[in-house]
């Protein structure tokens, strides 16, 4: 008798806890359809498995699934049919939630390329900055930049490195930046990865952590005689 009432006791719970869990469920689908109520709702394709950096738009089919969405909170770009990546490859590895948004794909040399490889013996140190101050938002790997910094006390400004690789770019989330550097620029703050000796690596990050950073663009070919520390009353001469 004991044992029947166990077992009697043991089904009940099954059935309450399967009971409670479609419950939970419809009330999640609902509260959904509500916030959808008076919104126009648009169709996007979200991530629902990683997908590999590297991995062609024609392979994600089943890691991928189209869901009904408020039109304001639709990411710019976003794809509603995989057609519109034929021929691209994932520039950075696509995590699930994310909107599938054509930036996040590229041409498979440009997606594949990786990190920019620094010089032999080079560290590489990684700086958070507003885009503004990073080219306007349009730095890419394997640019070539000069690192200026400007401290208030005393009131200092001068460019401190030249030709500085850039080996890695992304956003505060850590969604790699991909794409060339006349695509629509990125917004917010990046965090922007620099290969250099040593004593570069010392005065980057003082320069970070005490002041501020500005990066120009600076091919080869770039000419940087004349510098000079610049101070308030230099300026204004």
């Amino acid at each position: 008798m004991k044992r029947r009432r166990k077992l009697i006791g043991i089904i009940a719970s099954v059935v309450l806890a399967a009971v409670g869990t479609s419950l939970l469920v419809a009330y999640v689908r609902t509260a959904e359809d509500r916030a959808l109520v008076g919104e126009e709702a648009v169709g996007v394709l979200v991530v629902t498995e990683t997908i590999p950096k590297g991995t062609r738009a024609e392979d994600v089919t089943a890691k991928v699934r189209t869901e009904q969405v408020p039109a304001k909170v639709v990411a710019q770009g976003a794809v509603a049919d995989l057609r519109a990546l034929n021929g691209l490859v994932a520039g950075g590895d696509l995590l699930p939630g994310e909107q599938l948004v054509q930036s996040r794909f590229a041409a498979a040399a440009a997606a594949t390329a990786g990190l920019a490889t620094p010089a032999p013996g080079s560290l590489t140190v990684t700086v958070a900055m507003d885009a503004l101050r990073a080219l306007g938002g349009r730095v890419r790997t394997g640019d070539s930049v000069g690192v200026v910094a400007s401290f208030e006390e005393p009131e200092t400004t001068r460019l401190i490195l030249q030709k500085v690789p850039v080996t890695d770019v992304r956003t505060e989330a850590g969604v790699a930046v991909t794409g060339k550097a006349d695509a629509p620029p990125v917004v917010g703050q990046l965090w922007v990865t620099l290969a250099m000796d040593a004593p570069s690596v010392e005065r980057v990050v003082f320069a970070a952590e005490y002041g501020t950073l500005w990066l120009a663009w600076e091919p080869k070919e770039a000419n940087e005689a004349g510098t000079k520390l610049q101070t308030r009353p230099g300026v204004s001469l």
